[in-house]
């Protein structure tokens, strides 16, 4: 991969804080503290961070999920903070896929069907979502499982199929939050193999975790701690 200099500016933020009001109305959680980051299309990256330290804050604001209290958030160059929530859910259908560390999938969906949610949400005809959900299932490796329900897979078969969902949208970015964070060693080597192979062929890939072993195996690594970026290296 290039280096970060030569590369294009996928996502910038601009002293973006996030604050947790109380139901009262009253001063809550400052999650994150003018935090300021650029992203460049291609990189693989792990936020670390301890229990509260608003790594997942960081995430969710990257992925659109949450908006910013004070500051900018720009998506190759297009102003996101300012976004009304049409726009936003437009937004992420078209750039962000998510990878969650409890799977998320339909469990009264087959497999094939859990990976067919985002092509019918973009009004993918009939055809062309087979075509794709085949082929990334077979990408997975999990292509004779696409008639199974969600509940006769293994935790690491389900994190696959919950990859292939992500491809299937065709999306350049992936979130991933605690991927392995349900998985076992095997398991979690073999997900992160597969991340890497997907950073090759061009996604960008964002993931968290607090797994320092998880986080070695990316190429740039973003410390978080009290809301703020302690190491970016």
């Amino acid at each position: 991969m290039a280096e970060r200099e030569d590369m294009q500016i996928l996502i910038e933020l601009k002293n973006v804080s996030k604050e947790y009001k109380m139901d009262s109305g009253e001063t809550g959680t400052m999650a994150l503290n003018g935090v300021s980051l650029m992203i460049h299309r291609g990189e693989f990256i792990a936020i670390m961070g301890t229990s509260g330290s608003g790594k997942s804050t960081l995430l969710n604001i990257i992925g659109a999920m949450d908006d910013v209290t004070t500051g900018e958030y720009y998506f190759k160059r297009e102003t996101v903070h300012n976004k009304n929530n049409r726009e936003i859910h437009l937004f992420r259908k078209k750039h962000i896929s998510f990878v969650f560390q409890n799977f998320a999938l339909m469990d009264h969906y087959t497999v094939f069907e859990n990976v067919e949610l985002p092509l019918r949400a973009k009004n993918v005809s009939k055809k062309q979502r087979k075509k794709i959900i085949l082929e990334q299932l077979k990408k997975l490796g999990i292509e004779e499982l696409a008639e199974k329900m969600p509940r006769q897979l293994s935790g690491g078969q389900q994190q696959r199929c919950a990859i292939a969902r992500a491809l299937a949208s065709g999306n350049d970015v992936i979130l991933a939050d605690e991927p392995t964070g349900a998985l076992d060693s095997r398991n979690s080597k073999e997900i992160m193999e597969i991340f890497k192979e997907l950073n090759k062929e061009g996604k960008t890939i964002i993931v968290v975790t607090h797994d320092e072993n998880i986080a070695k195996e990316t190429q740039r690594i973003i410390k978080i701690e009290d809301g703020k970026i302690l190491i970016d290296k």
